[in-house]
């Protein structure tokens, strides 16, 4: 028998199938720091203890985006090891601060399955939660993938296409406790705008740009011990490319938003996420930000903005045509972050 993980293929998956996944994680430092030289990060909230402490919390969390990359990372050799892509996340919702030294699990189960017309592959829905040292679930959200058959010739499953709401309302953002912005320092933070200074429909464009590099990709993907194929063997692709981490593209997009967003501070939910297109090393990614809407959560301000990044010049059209997104964008986001107001 080999002793070799081979992975889950397509016809492997069943609705209401449960995976334990291998693999806690304990935050340290080393994490916050790490992703601060991955990622042109400067929200101030996860850069210093100090500013955390006097927005009522205990010590600055590591980024909620490197949360979720440690949970999501955990799930790959179960659900993602054989896929062609990542397609999109849904219902996300931050439900506690990560702070280090917290150890980190994740649980997922299958929620749906579609064969594609091509009979080679298929989407696979899983809902994953992450949960800390006491059980405490921290983290959860649904996302769907491209994964590879191992036969083709193994029957189709019965289709079954998860119902997701296609945002969160306001009054279902979790809240961090104690979070207060009662005493924010806006000289520390960066910027000056606060939620009354953002209208709903505002378009944002960050202007900076990065350019991706292979050998800081692969140290980010492996920092989130994701083990997916497409990341790291170029012979898994017939352009013979390795394939960007989707949530690269998501936190390099997220960190570029700090000019023009600098205090939106917490991510606490994603509505929505598509990565339209495919990354490669060599493409220079920039941000664009949108209001979508606007609400206050006990004190606390709460901006729902869409996120995309793309390639090529400011001022683009980032829209569809014809249903589909032009090949220049990379990532559609929908979240809810909060910011004092």
């Amino acid at each position: 028998m080999s002793k070799v993980n081979t992975g889950y293929f397509f016809e492997d998956y069943r609705v209401g199938q449960v995976f334990e996944h291998a693999t806690p994680r304990t935050v340290s430092g080393g994490e916050r720091a790490l992703y601060t030289a991955l990622y042109p990060t400067r929200f101030a909230l996860y850069s210093s203890d100090e500013f955390a402490r006097s927005c009522g919390l205990p010590e600055s969390p590591i980024e909620d985006l490197a949360a979720f990359h440690i949970v999501f990372g955990k799930t790959v050799p179960d659900i993602s090891l054989n896929a062609v892509a990542n397609l999109g996340y849904a219902e996300c919702r931050f439900l506690k601060p990560v702070y280090a030294g917290d150890t980190l699990s994740t649980r997922s189960e299958v929620i749906g399955l579609k064969q594609n017309s091509n009979g080679k592959n298929g989407v696979v829905w899983v809902r994953s939660t992450g949960t800390n040292q006491r059980g405490e679930a921290v983290l959860s959200y649904v996302r769907w993938v491209m994964v590879r058959k191992r036969d083709v010739n193994a029957p189709a499953p019965k289709t079954v296409i998860p119902v997701l709401k296609p945002a969160l309302e306001a009054a279902e953002l979790p809240m961090p406790e104690g979070l207060d912005f009662g005493r924010y320092d806006f000289a520390q933070a960066g910027e000056k705008h606060r939620l009354a200074d953002y209208e709903i429909g505002e378009v944002i464009d960050h202007i900076d740009g990065v350019t991706i590099e292979e050998a800081e990709h692969m140290i980010a993907t492996r920092l989130w011990q994701n083990t997916a194929k497409v990341h790291f063997d170029a012979s898994q692709r017939p352009d013979g490319k390795r394939l960007i981490y989707g949530g690269h593209v998501i936190s390099m997009a997220r960190a570029l938003s700090f000019n023009g967003l600098a205090n939106a501070q917490m991510i606490v939910a994603i509505n929505a996420g598509t990565h339209a297109n495919p990354c490669f090393s060599g493409d220079t990614i920039r941000a664009r930000s949108t209001v979508l809407d606007k609400a206050e959560i006990r004190g606390i301000g709460a901006i729902r903005l869409r996120l995309q990044a793309y390639t090529g010049g400011v001022g683009q059209s980032l829209e569809k045509v014809e249903g589909k997104f032009p090949s220049h964008v990379l990532l559609d986001l929908d979240f809810w972050a909060l910011m004092p107001q």
